[in-house]
């Protein structure tokens, strides 16, 4: 509520400021979620070809390294006190021609009504408040976001209301950014390389050891190389999942090991990837790998992996967890959310078989 009230005493000064605005055809995307979600943007932004963005420091590797954005401005940087958010509001007033709001907090709604844009164009979703109807009421159009529609493609409609997701295709860095030097256990050949992350942003996604343990035991006669990616802050993941699977020549960690903005090209290198709803599954499905989804509590409806995807989720479980409405702690435990009983372990083991046909054959005697 506090932010209406700023909103409707900066209006006199944003009602005279509109005056002397000039038209310079500046586009403006405002999503200041995390990875994944920047990731799922990305159409939206090669569309647009050329934009500005109010972003996350979070995603600042992977954008930075963006060639469809410009000038990025970092959420973080203007939190400071309300002052601070004043004056980023005053810089964007003037600045724009077209805002196309994504990510529609409070914070975000302001910012994006404070703008004299011509062209502002909104997304509003089910958890939307009464009070922010005033600053709805600055948009041009607004689309609507249900938990049983694409995010994806409810962004591209700000744009365009004909565009679907076939249209274009995500990017994580644009061109791809490369990582240099490449470890020398990416260059391994010896194996099916499989991506794994083996915990989440949200730790309430996080797959259980006894859960990739049944999965390591239905692969084990392929020569699969388990390559573990995560912050060097999940390391007592990795030390949980060696208690309950052991130490295992074919896990490779390299937490902490690889930057963001390497990430992308490193996830490229593997064959498949394996893991919760988590950046790194869209940043996989980004650059064109095999992803499979243990999706556990999420809505697959609403956001989920667009290329090759095996989609493993819950039984009879109804999904609980949203983009717009996440939970940090659910009602059922994590070892039946991501359970995976004979039929999904075969699922996962046909997926990965019917791809590596080549390579199977090669490790069979003769």
């Amino acid at each position: 509520m506090n932010y209406i009230l700023v909103f409707i005493l900066l209006l006199p000064l944003k009602w005279i400021r509109k005056l002397f605005h000039k038209k310079e055809g500046r586009n403006l995307v405002i999503q200041t979620a995390k990875i994944g979600d920047f990731v799922n943007i990305t159409p939206l932004l090669t569309h647009l070809q050329h934009s500005d963005a109010l972003l996350s420091r979070t995603v600042a590797p992977l954008a930075q390294h963006d060639d469809t954005l410009q000038q990025i401005w970092y959420i973080e940087d203007h939190k400071s006190g309300l002052l601070a958010k004043i004056r980023l509001a005053l810089q964007l007033m003037n600045r724009y021609d077209n805002v196309y709001l994504l990510h529609p907090n409070n914070l975000n709604l302001f910012y994006a009504a404070c703008c004299n844009a011509a062209n502002k164009r909104f997304l509003s979703h089910y958890r939307r408040k009464w009070y922010q109807g005033l600053f709805y009421w600055t948009a041009d159009s607004v689309v609507q976001h249900e938990k049983n529609t694409l995010t994806l493609e409810n962004y591209l409609k700000l744009a365009d209301p004909t565009l679907t997701k076939e249209h274009y295709s995500k990017h994580a860095t644009q061109p791809l950014y490369p990582l240099a030097p490449v470890p020398a256990t990416l260059q391994r050949q010896d194996g099916i390389r499989i991506g794994l992350s083996i915990s989440a942003g949200n730790q309430a996604k996080t797959i259980p050891p006894s859960v990739w343990k049944r999965l390591f035991d239905r692969l084990a006669d392929l020569p699969c190389l388990f390559y573990v990616f995560g912050a060097p802050s999940e390391m007592h993941r990795l030390q949980e999942l060696y208690k309950v699977v052991g130490e295992r020549e074919n896990i490779i960690s390299l937490i902490g090991a690889i930057p963001l903005e390497g990430l992308p090209h490193a996830i490229s290198m593997m064959d498949f990837y394996i893991a919760s709803d988590s950046g790194n599954v869209y940043i996989a499905d980004a650059v064109g790998v095999p992803v499979i989804l243990i999706y556990g509590p999420c809505c697959v409806e609403e956001q989920r992996p667009l290329g090759d995807v095996l989609l493993i989720g819950p039984d009879h479980i109804a999904p609980s967890s949203f983009v717009f409405a996440a939970l940090y702690q659910f009602h059922h435990p994590a070892e039946q959310l991501y359970a995976l009983d004979s039929r999904k372990l075969d699922d996962i083991y046909a997926f990965i078989a019917a791809r590596q046909p080549k390579r199977l054959c090669q490790t069979k005697p003769h």
